[in-house]
């Protein structure tokens, strides 16, 4: 574990225990001399997973079972927590929500791609007015898909999390362009989706505008108009996403 959470080059420090109170004992142990050396921020990188500690290895029938849960739960952890930044179903709700289609994604592209100076240069440059885009850089900045230094904000970036909810809008906008794979389809990605409430299928691929008629009730839908209204505003660089799931 020590070797784990020393190495430079790794996202995420995947530990497999068996569960006995030794083992939790021992990893407290190493967890709590971290923290008290210049190497505690490496923690966050930390992932446990236990298996039953009555697991007999020579079962099959248990084997199966044990790698079932660890590749859930694997697949769960580092996929939300790692790859996607920590995004979250709620996330994707509340960025949906804005009553500006478009306007969000354009502000993180825009913002990810040529950085925030002020409200007045990036109004200008975007073509919103002052208000709108501090109303609405607020929102990005609460959900925190926008961070800065300051937590009254000023200077902003995109966040991890605002970097995969752009990959995820990218993504859709291949989707409503029938190009998101053979036959339109994406299975690593539809579960991705699940995982974030997103039904993308259940909205028929093909051009989506403010003069499409869109299920307020539905976070889905109203992402997707979101998507369909950037992508016809022509105001967003779309990144090349590659989303996989985690190999096991």
């Amino acid at each position: 574990m020590r070797t784990l959470l020393t190495a430079q080059d790794i996202s995420a420090a995947v530990y497999i225990a068996r569960h006995s109170t030794q083992n939790k004992v021992r990893l407290a142990e190493v967890v709590g001399a971290f923290r008290d050396t210049p190497m505690r921020e490496s923690l966050s990188r930390l992932r446990v997973f236990w298996v039953p500690g009555d697991f007999d290895a020579d079962d099959e029938t248990a084997r199966d079972s044990v790698y079932a849960t660890l590749r859930d739960e694997m697949t769960k952890d580092l996929l939300m927590q790692v790859t996607l930044g920590g995004l979250t179903s709620q996330d994707v709700s509340r960025f949906a929500a804005s009553g500006r289609p478009g306007y969000p994604i354009a502000i993180l592209s825009h913002i990810k791609n040529e950085g925030f100076r002020s409200l007045n240069d990036t109004s200008k440059e975007l073509g919103f007015s002052k208000q709108i885009l501090r109303d609405e850089i607020q929102r990005l900045f609460v959900i925190g898909f926008l961070e800065s230094d300051s937590l009254q904000g000023g200077i902003y970036r995109v966040s991890d999390s605002g970097n995969a909810m752009l990959d995820v809008c990218s993504r859709l906008r291949d989707y409503l362009q029938e190009n998101l794979g053979e036959g339109n389809e994406n299975k690593e990605f539809e579960h991705i989706c699940g995982l974030l409430g997103i039904d993308y299928p259940s909205i028929p691929a093909g051009p989506i505008t403010t003069t499409t008629r869109v299920d307020i009730q539905s976070p889905t839908a109203l992402l997707m108009q979101h998507v369909g209204q950037a992508e016809a505003d022509g105001s967003v660089e779309w990144p090349e996403p590659y989303f996989a799931m985690p190999s096991m």
